[in-house]
């Protein structure tokens, strides 16, 4: 054989080897990805199925647009070593992260696995999540958070709670920079807990979401109370009781539908707009109806639902907290294809007043859509704040002047529509023009007041009803002169308190083009580090 044929030959093997190679490479590089894909083993999804759970892979599918989601540090391990971890090294280390898009936008999201050692959090885990935490700032992009884990790993101390400090000062700095979303699909305990109520909104479900800061066990414990884990931190508890959630469902399909159509009527950060879309919805469509849905008597209740049903467009809104605090009534929807946030009482739900869990409800509200350029809307039919000793001892005072620190902070357009009665100091919170409202607008039938007219007169004419021969005919009678003289429905249009009158056949007409008149409103802010709200 000569020389060169020998060369040949020796090239010829050592190419085939390096294609050998490559190939090898190749399927290595399948394997890992299928690992990763897959999960731990099979076992452990089937026990995710048995405890009634999607999968995270399940779960990212409905929650993104098709073949959109891009993961990120997928084939990350932990590197801790104590009480035999060494030997349990999942790939991805038990939360995945990435990005995809939901109706074409951009969104960040990072997910538990449970079946990858219960999704805890680690060293490593934790730095997945702070990435794409930072990512979602950099890109200005909504974050989703879907929460499904045991908690901070115990294995790996406190740089495992030093992981979640990463996590809450990630939050505080996102706040009113990109929508924050928290999704609650398993367990979320202990400092876990605080990440999802320092976010914008914590959607849960029943049965299988849980949180809290001190699990059954403890409580036990310590108080020798015994309570399951629903009745400590179950998703109604928190949606009815605590506050904690924003909404709840019955399964995790409908909640992550729910989560994309709230993320079509968010802006993608703070230095956007909302998403405008188009309708088939009339701007001048007469509300004929209200004048039946709204009782004359202003003692007689109504559900402020119909009102706002009315006048949005199609009749398509979400409630937020709604079950919580169920005499405001906060809600998302559009009108004129523009996103709006309304504010209103509820007269069906302790006459509509304000008490503290309405108020802080109502604040926290406003300050969202403030932060995230929505225009306010507030549909005012309020007898006060709630009175009692329970209420007062509670605070109502600081609680009540959050609502008032968060309007009259608010720079978005806003505007206020009297339905029937505003009496009193919740008149003014109620966004009232003396607070900043851009335009206030009164229906025909309307009482404003500093309170209703028989506790007026029972004040201003007291001793004469006293001292009447028939105090109760003179109690009806000075009743009625404060009414003609002081809570006509035209005496505060008549000091410009209220810029108009209007029928409330055009309330949806006059909303929309108020809407667009400020729609490019600019408010200039103060020069300060931060003002100092209530407590």
């Amino acid at each position: 054989m000569s020389r060169d044929s020998h060369d040949e030959d020796s090239e010829s093997g050592r190419g085939a080897e390096r294609e050998h190679a490559v190939q090898q490479s190749a399927e290595e590089l399948l394997r890992r990805r299928d690992e990763i894909v897959e999960g731990p083993s099979p076992q452990a999804t089937e026990q995710q199925r048995a405890r009634g759970k999607l999968t995270v892979r399940e779960r990212l599918d409905i929650l993104l647009d098709e073949n959109t989601f891009v993961e990120i540090q997928g084939h990350r391990r932990h590197s801790s070593t104590a009480f035999g971890m060494q030997r349990r090294r999942p790939a991805g280390d038990g939360v995945v992260t990435g990005w995809g898009e939901i109706e074409g936008r951009t969104v960040f999201v990072y997910a538990h696995d449970f079946r990858a050692l219960g999704g805890s959090l680690g060293e490593s885990h934790a730095a997945k999540i702070h990435q794409i935490m930072d990512m979602a700032e950099a890109a200005g992009a909504p974050l989703v958070s879907l929460n499904d884990g045991s908690g901070a790993r115990i294995q790996e101390g406190v740089n495992a709670l030093a992981g979640y400090g990463g996590i809450f000062r990630r939050n505080v700095r996102l706040s009113g920079v990109v929508p924050q979303i928290s999704v609650i699909l398993g367990p979320c305990a202990g400092g876990a807990a605080y990440s999802p109520a320092l976010t914008d909104f914590v959607f849960m479900v029943r049965g299988v979401s849980r949180m809290f800061v001190t699990g059954p066990d403890v409580v036990h414990t310590v108080t020798a109370e015994s309570i399951t884990h629903e009745q400590l931190g179950g998703a109604d508890v928190h949606a009815e009781s605590s506050g904690v959630a924003t909404f709840v469902h019955e399964d995790e399909r409908s909640c992550l539908r729910d989560v994309r159509y709230l993320v079509s009527l968010l802006p993608s950060n703070n230095q956007q707009l909302p998403p405008c879309e188009g309708h088939d919805d009339p701007l001048d469509r007469p509300n004929d109806t209200l004048t039946g849905t709204v009782p004359a008597d202003s003692k007689q209740s109504y559900d402020m639902n119909d009102v706002i049903a009315e006048i949005v467009d199609d009749g398509e809104y979400i409630g937020v907290h709604s079950q919580w605090a169920r005499n405001v009534i906060c809600v998302l929807a559009r009108v004129a294809g523009h996103v709006v946030g309304i504010v209103a009482n509820q007269p069906s739900v302790l006459a509509g007043v304000l008490d503290i869990s309405a108020s802080e409800k109502a604040s926290r509200f406003v300050r969202l859509c403030d932060a995230f350029s929505i225009p306010l809307i507030t549909l005012v039919d309020i007898p006060g704040f709630l009175p009692g000793k329970n209420q007062e001892h509670k605070g109502i005072i600081r609680h009540g002047a959050k609502l008032l620190y968060a309007y009259c902070s608010a720079t978005v357009p806003r505007i206020q529509v009297i339905i029937r009665k505003a009496y009193g100091g919740a008149y003014i919170v109620m966004d009232s023009g003396s607070i900043g409202a851009d335009l206030s607008f009164a229906w025909p039938n309307n009482e404003i007041a500093v309170m209703g007219a028989e506790a007026a007169a029972g004040v201003i004419f007291r001793k004469e009803i006293e001292n009447s021969s028939e105090p109760e005919e003179t109690r009806a009678a000075r009743t009625q002169e404060y009414r003609d003289e002081l809570m006509h429905p035209y005496y505060a249009a008549e000091h410009g308190l209220v810029d108009d009158v209007i029928d409330p056949a055009e309330t949806r007409r006059v909303l929309a083009r108020s809407l667009k008149a400020l729609h490019a409103k600019a408010a200039p802010l103060a020069q300060r580090k931060h003002g100092n709200g209530p407590m």
